[in-house]
This record gives C-alpha cells, sequence and structure tokens, in this order.
C-alpha cells in the first residue's frame, strides 16, 4: 500500500506529490494521458521547443517566484517585451472592416483608470470616453457589492467599454464574456476599492497604484515547461512514480473513518518512474494494452487533481453528497485550441502589432479571440529562432460558442490561422514559407471564474473536507495560473502530511 496516490500529473498533481514525497511518504502519481505537465505542457515544432499550453505565469504573488527559487529557476526567470499588446475591433467607419488599435495602458481587465486619456479614447471615442467619465458623477449610494464583471462595467461606464475594451481581454484570458466573471475571483479588491473611492475608474486607479512596479507576468527562459521537467527531477530524487497513460476509471474507500484507505482502480498502463525527462517525452515509456485487465492499486491518501469533470466523476459514487456535487450550477466546459506557426517572414521583424493581440467577439474577417506573436513578446524565443523567423499562436473557442476549429482538418486549421494572422497583423504572410505548425486542444476546462463559483468551490471543499484521507486540487478550484495553482496544492498537500505524520 502506497501512503499517497495523486490521481492526475498536471502541474498541480506534481507539485502536491513534491510536497508530500519530500517528507518521506510513498507517493504514485496516476497520469491519464502520456505526457504529465499538464497545462505547462511543451511541443517541438520546426525545431523549436515550444509551450504548448500555458506561456507566463503572474506576479502578483510572492508564492510563484518562491516556488522557482525553490527548484533552482530564478535566474531563468524573464521579462515580456513591454511593447504590450493590442486590439483587434469591429470598424465603425467601415462595414465588415476590422481595426487594429494599441490596449490602453492604465486599466484593469481593460476597464481604463482615465477615460478621457488619448489611448481610451482611440478605442471607444468620444461618445463612448465621455460615458465612462460619466462614471464619476455617479452617486456613491448606487454602488454595492457587485458579482458580475459585465454588469458592472456596463452600469458605470457603458457599452462601448465593455465592448471594445473589456470583453476582448476577459475572453482572451479566461475565455469567457465578462457577464460570466465573478469580480472577485477575476479582480479581487475591486469591489471594496468601488465603495472607497466612489467610482469604477478610482477603484482601477487605486488597484494600479497598489500594484508593484515592471510587467504583471513573466516567463522562463526556454519555456514554462522547463518547470515541469525541474519537477520532475525532484520527484525523481524523492522516489516517486509516475504512471502515465493511466486514466483512473474508479475510487472506492476502502477503511473507516478513523484509518482511512482507498482503492483505485485504472487503466492499463505505462509505467515512468520520473527518470526521464518531462520536456522530452519522447523517451519515455508509453501505449496501454488494451487486452491487459484494469489494475488496482491501494492507499492510505488520495489526492484528485484532475480537471474539474473527472474529480467530479470520480466523487460521485463516493456518497450521495458527493454526487450531488456534479448537479451544482456549473458552467459548460469551453474548448480552446491553439494554432501554432512558425513562419519565416522578415516583414514582422518590426513587431506590427506588439507582443500580441486581443480579439473583440464579432469582429469581422477574424475567427480567432487572440493571437501572440510569441518571437515579439519573448527575446530568448526570437534568438532561438533567429533572424525573419516568427512564433505566432492563435487562440480559438468561446465559452458558451460551439468550436469554430474542431472539425478542421491540419491544412484546414492552418489555412484559417494564416488568414487571421494576415488580417490582424497587417502582413502578407507566405503559405510557402511556413516551416511548421502544431494544433493543441483544451476540451474541459471548468472556468473558475465564473458568477457563484466562490459558493460553488466552497461547497465541494466542505464536502472533501469531511471525507477522511481526501484532497482534491487544481486550476478549476484554485483559480487561473500558477499563483493561485501553487498555493493551493501546496494547501492539499500539507492537510495529507499533517494527517499521515502529525506534521
Amino acid at each position: 500500500m502506497k501512503d499517497v496516490i495523486v490521481i492526475g500529473g498536471g502541474v498541480a498533481g506534481l507539485i502536491a506529490a513534491r510536497a508530500c514525497a519530500r517528507v518521506g511518504l510513498s507517493v504514485t502519481v496516476l497520469e491519464a494521458t502520456g505526457v504529465p505537465g499538464g497545462a505547462l505542457g511543451s511541443h517541438e515544432v520546426a525545431g523549436l521547443t515550444l509551450d504548448s499550453g500555458a506561456e507566463s505565469f503572474a506576479v502578483r504573488r510572492n508564492a510563484v517566484a518562491e516556488f522557482i527559487d525553490d527548484l533552482g529557476l530564478s535566474d531563468e526567470v524573464v521579462a515580456p517585451n513591454p511593447a504590450g499588446a493590442w486590439l483587434q475591433l469591429p470598424n465603425d467607419r467601415v462595414p465588415n472592416g476590422s481595426v487594429s488599435v494599441p490596449l490602453p495602458k492604465a486599466g484593469v481587465l481593460g476597464i481604463p483608470g482615465s477615460p478621457l486619456a488619448d489611448d481610451v479614447r482611440r478605442v471607444i471615442g468620444w461618445s463612448g470616453a465621455w460615458r465612462a467619465y460619466a462614471d464619476r458623477l455617479m452617486p456613491v449610494l448606487t454602488i454595492g457589492r457587485e458579482h458580475s464583471l459585465g454588469e458592472l462595467v456596463r452600469k458605470r461606464m457603458g457599452r462601448r467599454v465593455l465592448e471594445r475594451l473589456v470583453e476582448p481581454v476577459t475572453t482572451g484570458v479566461y475565455s469567457s464574456a465578462a457577464d460570466d466573471l465573478e469580480i472577485d475571483v477575476v479582480a479581487p479588491g475591486l469591489n471594496s476599492a468601488l465603495t472607497v473611492t466612489g467610482s469604477l475608474s478610482g477603484a482601477v486607479l487605486s488597484l494600479r497604484s497598489a500594484a508593484p512596479a515592471g510587467s504583471n507576468v513573466a516567463g522562463l527562459r526556454g519555456g514554462m515547461s522547463r518547470l515541469v521537467a525541474a519537477l520532475m527531477a525532484d520527484l525523481r530524487h524523492f522516489g516517486v512514480e509516475i504512471v502515465t497513460d493511466a486514466p483512473v476509471t474508479g475510487l472506492h474507500r476502502a477503511g473507516i473513518d478513523d484509518a482511512p484507505s482507498w482503492t483505485v482502480t485504472r487503466a492499463p498502463a505505462a509505467t515512468e518512474t520520473a527518470d526521464r525527462d518531462a520536456a522530452a517525452p519522447e523517451t519515455a515509456t508509453s501505449g496501454t494494452n488494451a487486452s491487459a485487465p484494469e489494475a488496482t492499486l491501494d492507499a492510505r491518501f488520495v489526492i484528485i487533481a484532475t480537471p474539474g469533470a473527472q474529480a467530479l466523476g470520480l466523487m460521485a459514487d463516493l456518497s450521495p453528497a458527493h454526487a450531488a456535487l456534479a448537479e451544482l450550477d456549473w458552467p459548460q466546459p469551453t474548448a480552446i485550441e491553439l494554432a501554432t506557426i512558425v513562419i519565416d517572414a522578415p516583414a514582422l521583424d518590426a513587431h506590427p502589432r506588439g507582443t500580441g493581440v486581443l480579439v473583440a467577439a464579432a469582429t469581422p474577417g477574424v475567427t480567432a479571440k487572440a493571437l501572440t506573436h510569441a518571437t515579439a513578446k519573448w527575446e530568448w524565443l526570437a534568438e532561438a529562432a533567429g533572424p525573419g523567423r516568427h512564433v505566432i499562436r492563435l487562440s480559438y473557442g468561446r465559452a458558451g460558442q460551439m468550436s469554430p476549429t474542431a472539425r478542421l482538418s491540419d491544412d484546414e486549421l492552418l489555412a484559417l490561422s494564416l488568414h487571421d494572422a494576415r488580417t490582424i497583423l497587417g502582413v502578407d504572410l507566405d503559405a510557402e514559407a511556413v516551416r511548421g505548425f502544431a494544433r493543441t486542444v483544451w476540451a474541459d476546462a471548468l472556468s473558475p471564474a465564473t458568477v457563484g463559483a466562490p459558493g460553488r468551490v466552497d461547497h465541494v471543499r466542505e464536502v472533501v473536507a469531511a471525507t477522511p484521507g481526501l484532497e482534491l486540487t487544481g486550476a478549476w478550484l484554485a483559480g487561473t495560473g500558477l499563483a493561485s495553482v501553487i498555493p493551493d496544492a501546496v494547501a492539499a498537500a500539507s492537510r495529507t502530511r499533517h494527517d499521515a505524520l502529525g506534521i
């Protein structure tokens, strides 16, 4: 019997496994796919090792910096190009046309702190700017604790700010409309600042003045997948067993409350004992023997670190209370697809749209919701790619909508991506100059930021807390990004450690 089984080998699961193993607990990680790392994965495109998921992390909390330092990667932290992002918007003056403009600097999630600033007026016009400025004249008595970000922005600053500034940011970051986002999750402190300052623009300026100087995000030289490689090295050191291609099909309690134990059923799988480099998945043993029977593993403790839908499904048979968790008012999972292009295009050396572009909904001629000009954003990547060669990544899929790319072949997706990139970047990109292409699909993520999320998460945590020997972690509970995921995974492991060893 193992001390701990961690179900899910994404970054949350690996962090939890490391924290348990460091104090001497025996740990097995079961990962459904062939390569650990989850949203911090990588792939090779045209000879370049590129992030296939997250390519940066928020620096708003010390938790990420401390964790990276603990892994010995502090010297590899890099800041992005400060040029910043642009917006792609419907052109009011040209029917069925679109226009690119820089994203205003002094804002929070696109909400302007100075509605009459030149860069804001360039996006929403004089009429939109004056409507937004009226926020400062609204009586304080109309202000209360808000939940929907979209409703707040619409009420205080008007439709133009919502549609042309806020929506492109929220769909790019959270893949959700602003109306569906919980303010206290996506903009902590905004409600309180709103009450103190008496206006939304004042609240934005207050939050920005309290934020540390410098970029809001950072990355790692060589890509965020280096964090997974460092985690895997630590897991190897502590003897953690990583079992890949091993989806878990069942979870059962096998002990009594004061001496809990668990039986986990998994598909037949290939085993990786953390002695291979996660950044080089081709060296890992993979492939499932379909004719082999399912395997069972026993453990004193279980930490579930899968995406939300799988976690809720695994817990459904434990009790009626656990089964009822799946019936909460969860948002529909959103399918997101990333299209990565490596192309020889010297015209892009000028970085015509900064580090990337966020696209407003219903922008004519563009299907993508966002574009990242990766070689403009990260100096290390531009050096690795070489002069004239560029890496562009486009993102497709919005909450509540059918995926526009799900039924496209690779060739069709490449053609669509090139069309969108030409429109957004304003540069003629030759299909013959493409040197590599890859697609990545994230199909079943539950957003941790939608309205009502804090209440749902609290209810899930209450039920799990009353289940001896079981812990739960992951971005769908903790929030988007490493700044949220790391503390939550460490806390889950700490509770397990305490129950196992009393420390």
